[in-house]
C-alpha cells in the first residue's frame, strides 16, 4: 500500500562492531546508572511513622461544620449531592422537633447524611456548592478498611465534635 504522502524514509541498518555485540558497554553502562542510584537520596516516605506534608489546597476526608453555638450547619438542601459527579453523597432531610434548637440551626436538618469513600473522587464541587459552608475536605487521609460497607461515612464519622466553652 502506498503512503499518501509519497515520502519514503529508507532506513539504514549500520553493522555493529565487535563490542557491541558483547554487551558488555550497555551492561556496565546499566550498572553505572545502578550504582549512582544507590548513593542518592532516598524518595520513599515511612508512613505512618513519618507523616508526609501536603499542600494547603490538599483535599482530605470530608467533614461536617458546626457552628459558633455547637449545632450544625447543614440543613439538608441537596446542593452538594446534586453537585457530585460521582453521586457519592446521599441524604435524607427531616424535620426539626421542638427542643432540639440547640442541635440544628434551621427548621431542616439531614437525619441522614452518608458519603461513598469508594465512589468519591475528591474533587471538591461538594465543598463549593454548599451556601451554609458546612462540608470541607480537610480532615486526614481516608483510613485503609477491608470490608466495601466500611468506607461508606455517616454522621457519626464526619460531624465535628462541638467546641468546648472554657470557662473562667
Amino acid at each position: 500500500m502506498e503512503p499518501l504522502s509519497n515520502r519514503k524514509k529508507v532506513l539504514e541498518q549500520k553493522p555493529m562492531n565487535f563490542w557491541e555485540r558483547l554487551y558488555l558497554p550497555a551492561i556496565f553502562q546499566g550498572m553505572g546508572i545502578t550504582f549512582r542510584h544507590m548513593f542518592k537520596k532516598k524518595e520513599t516516605i515511612f508512613y505512618p511513622e513519618v507523616e508526609r506534608e501536603f499542600s494547603e489546597n490538599w483535599r482530605g476526608m470530608h467533614s461536617l461544620k458546626r457552628d459558633e453555638q455547637g449545632r450544625e450547619r447543614c440543613t439538608a438542601c441537596g446542593l452538594c449531592a446534586l453537585s457530585c459527579p460521582a453521586e457519592a453523597i446521599t441524604m435524607i432531610a427531616a424535620e426539626r422537633q421542638k427542643g432540639e434548637e440547640a442541635l440544628y440551626r434551621e427548621e431542616k436538618y439531614a437525619a441522614v447524611y452518608e458519603i461513598n469513600m469508594l465512589r468519591c473522587i475528591f474533587c471538591g464541587l461538594c465543598e463549593e456548592a454548599c451556601p451554609k459552608e458546612a462540608i470541607y475536605l480537610d480532615g486526614p487521609i481516608v483510613p485503609a478498611d477491608y470490608l466495601r460497607k466500611d468506607f461508606i461515612y455517616g454522621k457519626d464519622k464526619l460531624v465535628e465534635e462541638p467546641m468546648k466553652v472554657q470557662q473562667d
